[in-house]
């Protein structure tokens, strides 16, 4: 039985009167992969900041589950979704303080840091890490912690903008591997072409 995790329907999206694109209609399935291709500033970013509810669109509606994204349901939403931007945005902090807060914030309750043993190793993570402020982090080291808060946070639905831009090719390989193995449903905006595995993942060409 397909159960469908995201539906654009109609979706009209525009920016400063320019319309990115109009009449939209997308279905994910729980656990489907997706990797989303097209120009640079054809407003895929725009797209996934829609479906956080960042972002008006000018018409048509997003359900996540079946759940119309709205004003009473957008907090909600929110917590079913990962969202990891391009810039990897996060607070300047102490890295092992800010991945507590962010833990708390939604009531994880785990033996932090010592479940991170196996993400360690997968990130290529030494615990020196802990100690460093994101400031100080490397734009491939800042991606890997975003991926980190990800596979902690654990939830149903990732949103991942350039997700290996900053990293080697080991490690594209490696953590791309790993996300596609996960029952997540996954949506991805990528150049990298360690995402073009259409035996893992379908793509969908924007615009």
């Amino acid at each position: 039985d397909r159960m469908v995790m995201i539906q654009l329907q109609d979706i009209q999206l525009s920016v400063n009167t320019k319309a990115l694109v109009t009449g939209l209609n997308l279905e994910v399935a729980k656990g489907e992969k997706l990797l989303i291709t097209g120009e640079s500033g054809s407003g895929k970013t725009s797209l996934f900041k829609a479906m956080l509810g960042f972002f008006p669109v000018q018409a048509g509606q997003i359900l996540i589950g079946t759940e119309p994204l709205n004003p009473k349901t957008i907090r909600l939403i929110r917590q079913k979704i990962f969202y990891l931007s391009q810039d990897v945005d996060l607070r300047n902090d102490r890295t092992d303080l800010l991945v507590q807060e962010i833990l708390l914030a939604n009531h994880i309750e785990n033996e932090w840091p010592g479940t991170t043993r196996p993400l360690m190793d997968l990130l290529n993570f030494t615990p020196e890490i802990w100690t460093r402020h994101v400031h100080d982090l490397s734009g491939g080291e800042r991606q890997r912690l975003g991926l980190m808060i990800g596979f902690l946070l654990d939830r149903p639905i990732w949103l991942l903008d350039e997700p290996t831009s900053a990293l080697d090719d080991t490690m594209k390989q490696k953590i791309s591997d790993h996300i596609l193995k996960l029952d997540k449903t996954v949506l991805i905006i990528s150049h990298d072409s360690v995402w073009q595995r259409p035996e893992r993942l379908k793509t969908y060409r924007w615009g």
